[in-house]
C-alpha cells in the first residue's frame, strides 16, 4: 500500500515536469485503489480539482434594515479575521442623489460596519434597487513580510510530490504556489508560523463534500494566511479564534477531500482585492523531490 501511494505521488510529480500527463485511477477486486499513467482495463481518467472552497455564508452577513423611506445596509463579520466586503447597488429608483453605487469596506474580526443608507427622493413612495454582496477573507491593504517557514510536520524526512506551478493541480490562483508533501496518514502537523486560527474543518471523511478535506487556516500578523489541507478526520486539535505559536500541534495528516494520496497540502495566501491568491514562500530547510518514475528516472 505504501508503495502504491509513493508511486502515485511520483506520478503527480511527473505531471509537474512533463506537462499534462493523463493519470488513471482504478480499484481492484480487493478494494485497493491505484493510480497509473497507462490506460488500464476498468480505469477512469482522474479529474483533479484541488479547489479551496470554504463556506463563509453563515459567518459573513449583509443586514438590510427597511423603514419608511429609508433602507440601511450594514455588514456583519463573525470570523476571527478581517473580511473585505463589497456592496453593489443598481437599478436605483426613487433614491436621493449622491448614493454611491459601489461600497467597499474592510470589516475587522468579529465586527459590524455600516455600509450605506438609501433615502427616498419622494417620501411615501417605495425605494427600488438591486443589491449584490460579495466578500473575501483578509485585508488587502496589509503587506506580506519576508518569512522562512519551518517544516510544518514532525518526523520524516518526507518528499515533495508537487511544487509551485505544478500542472497536475497547482495551476489556479489559490494553489499556484502550494506544496504537496507525501507522508503517512497520522503524521503530526504543527504550526509553521504563529497566528490566529480562522477556520477549521474536522468532520470530512475520505472523499468528503469539501474538496479541501479537513483543514486549518491560520491568520499571520502581516495579513497572510497559512493553510494546512487534507488532514485526518477528527484529528484537528485547535479551535477557531485560538492563538497558536510556531510548533503548536494542529492536527494529523490525512487523505481527505479531493486528495489522491496521503499528503499535506500547504499553501500561503493573501487577499489581493476581493480574492485570495497564493503567494511564494520558502521552507527554512531543503525538501527533496521524489524521483519521477513516470518518466523512467531513478
Amino acid at each position: 500500500m505504501q508503495l502504491r501511494s509513493l508511486l502515485f505521488c511520483a506520478l503527480a510529480l511527473g505531471c509537474t515536469q512533463a506537462g499534462a500527463t493523463t493519470i488513471y485511477k482504478y480499484t481492484d477486486a480487493y478494494g485497493v485503489t491505484s493510480y497509473t499513467d497507462r490506460p488500464t482495463h476498468g480505469a477512469k481518467v482522474l479529474v483533479f480539482a484541488d479547489r479551496m472552497t470554504e463556506r463563509l455564508d453563515q459567518q459573513v452577513h449583509l443586514d438590510v434594515n427597511k423603514q419608511a423611506g429609508v433602507t440601511t445596509f450594514s455588514a456583519r463579520n463573525e470570523l476571527y479575521a478581517p473580511v473585505e466586503v463589497e456592496l453593489r447597488l443598481s437599478s436605483l429608483g426613487n433614491v436621493r442623489a449622491g448614493t454611491p453605487a459601489v461600497v467597499r469596506r474592510v470589516l475587522p474580526a468579529r465586527s459590524t460596519v455600516a455600509l450605506t443608507t438609501l433615502v427616498a427622493q419622494k417620501p411615501g413612495q417605495a425605494l427600488r434597487f438591486t443589491q449584490k454582496f460579495r466578500y473575501s477573507l483578509g485585508n488587502p491593504s496589509m503587506v506580506a513580510m519576508g518569512y522562512r517557514y519551518p517544516l510544518p510536520w514532525v518526523g520524516g524526512p518526507f518528499r515533495l510530490t508537487q511544487g509551485p506551478n505544478g500542472t497536475f493541480s497547482h495551476f489556479g490562483p489559490k494553489s499556484r504556489w502550494a506544496m504537496d508533501i507525501a507522508m503517512p496518514v497520522g503524521t503530526p502537523i504543527i504550526a509553521a508560523r504563529g497566528g490566529t486560527v480562522v477556520k477549521v474543518e474536522n468532520d470530512q471523511g475520505s472523499g468528503g463534500s469539501n474538496p479541501s478535506g479537513n483543514f486549518v487556516r491560520i491568520l499571520h500578523d502581516d495579513g497572510t494566511m497559512g493553510v494546512y489541507l487534507h488532514l485526518m478526520q477528527g484529528s484537528v486539535s485547535v479551535l477557531e479564534g485560538q492563538h497558536v505559536a510556531v510548533g503548536t500541534p494542529l492536527a494529523r495528516s490525512g487523505n481527505t477531500g479531493n486528495s489522491t494520496g496521503p499528503h499535506l497540502h500547504f499553501v500561503v495566501q493573501r487577499n489581493v482585492g476581493l480574492g485570495l491568491e497564493s503567494i511564494p514562500f520558502q521552507f527554512n530547510q531543503p525538501v527533496g523531490s521524489l524521483p519521477n518514475f513516470a518518466l523512467g528516472n531513478k
